[in-house]
């Protein structure tokens, strides 16, 4: 048997999920010329070569392709062993990296997590609220909130809360352009959504349901931007009540009759479940989320 250094194996996965020595570098917090040299020496030390080289990044060899699930099954055992090795009265601790949407992060577990982190400061957070798909398979996140559940894979999925969304103007916009009074009446005016060669996921398409075939006059990939530019009056937004309960300026336009709802799904891989800051985050989540579950619901528009 080829003799190499275990810890080679971390460079060679980072390389074959990423294509690139400096997104590797990022990830693994090093330079490219560490990434490299390591994984120079992984190929002379097993006699094979693992990447074919370009100017366009790295791509696996045959052989590589066959290797990077095996390295990847040692990585999740060593992180078993790991958590573990850890178990006893100083756990929880090590990183856990949590993806989320960008609303659900920004604007509702942003307030939250740093009275978690105090209470255990051997445990480091690392919040990662964008708009797009982390994958949990190459461990760009180890936990994730998401919109929809993988629908196979090694994954744990559990259904944390519904939560609704309702059509906001301004105030100022309203008083310039007068109250809308009835659902047919959304289609003329001007509305603001996401891009839609951009939409990742079915469940940030709202203007399917709401208005069929309207397009939005402004686009933005950020929840962020299209609530700035409700409430600067460009127009109407589609917009979660947790988030925009705390804008006052925000009007619901005929919330009972038009409104959205969607889940947030809490998803790990099958291997991390058990581990105790998995565990310790995934039930501040859950049990933080559903105190809330009446802002989520948007309960007072209904009531």
């Amino acid at each position: 048997m080829s003799e190499f250094a275990w810890d080679d194996l971390q460079y060679f996965l980072a390389v074959a999920r990423t294509g690139q020595l400096s997104s590797a570098a990022r990830i693994l917090r090093t330079n490219h010329v560490t990434v490299s040299r390591r994984l120079d020496r992984l190929e002379k030390d097993l006699g094979i070569r693992l990447f074919e080289r370009s100017p366009r990044g790295y791509m696996l060899t045959a052989l590589g392709e066959r290797l990077v699930e095996r390295a990847g099954a040692m990585e999740r055992d060593a992180a078993v062993f790991a958590e573990a090795a850890t178990e006893g009265p100083a756990s929880p601790r090590g990183t856990v990296r949590l993806a989320t949407p960008e609303g659900f992060g920004n604007f509702f577990l942003a307030d939250r997590l740093p009275g978690l982190a105090r209470s255990h400061p051997a445990l480091s957070i690392e919040l990662v609220p964008i708009q797009q798909i982390v994958s949990l398979s190459r461990r760009e996140a180890d936990l994730s909130v998401a919109l929809h559940a993988p629908s196979s894979g090694p994954y744990r999925r559990e259904r944390i809360l519904p939560y609704r969304l309702f059509v906001y103007a301004s105030r100022g916009y309203l008083d310039a352009s007068g109250p809308i009074a009835e659902p047919c009446a959304l289609g003329s005016h001007p509305v603001i959504g996401y891009i839609e060669d951009m939409i990742f996921t079915p469940g940030l398409d709202y203007l399917r349901e709401i208005l069929p075939g309207t397009r939005a006059s402004y686009q933005s990939s950020s929840i962020h931007a299209q609530l700035a530019a409700t409430r600067d009056g460009f127009g109407l937004g589609v917009l979660p009540y947790f988030i925009t309960s705390r804008y006052p300026d925000l009007v619901p336009i005929l919330p009972r009759e038009v409104h959205i709802e969607r889940d947030y799904w809490l998803i790990c891989h099958d291997d991390l479940v058990g581990a105790p800051r998995i565990r310790l985050l995934s039930d501040f989540i859950r049990d933080t989320a559903r105190a809330a579950r009446s802002i989520f619901a948007g309960e007072p528009l209904l009531a």
